[in-house]
């Protein structure tokens, strides 16, 4: 995985709040070609997703290589995508590394980031 920058959006199909915010996912991934965007379904990938729970849709992974720099809920808004994303790819600031992320990064490395 490198250093390359990876936005994973970790949602449901059931879920009416991620359908809509597929469309808006998929428009920021066009817009930022210099980076990997990949749509993971929680249910689909459930022995991947190990004991990590997703109550909050959508929610987010990004990391750079095998280092995750955010992992939580977010708004469905492009420009709260966008900022996030800037914020995270412009600052050279160390990131507290969020809790059950690194892991979840590594099951899902092999399954559905290789794939992307």
């Amino acid at each position: 995985m490198n250093d390359q920058w990876w936005v994973i959006c970790l949602c449901a199909q059931w879920c009416g709040v991620c359908r809509e915010w597929r469309d808006i996912f998929n428009q920021a991934a066009a817009a930022n070609p210099g980076l990997r965007f990949a749509w993971v379904d929680v249910e689909d990938e459930a022995q991947a997703m190990g004991d990590i729970d997703i109550e909050t849709f959508p929610t987010l992974l990004i990391a750079q290589g095998s280092n995750a720099r955010f992992f939580g809920p977010v708004q469905p808004s492009g420009a709260q995508l966008s900022r996030l994303v800037a914020s995270l790819t412009e600052s050279s600031q160390p990131v507290k590394e969020p809790p059950g992320a690194a892991a979840l990064l590594a099951r899902l490395a092999p399954v559905v980031l290789l794939n992307s």
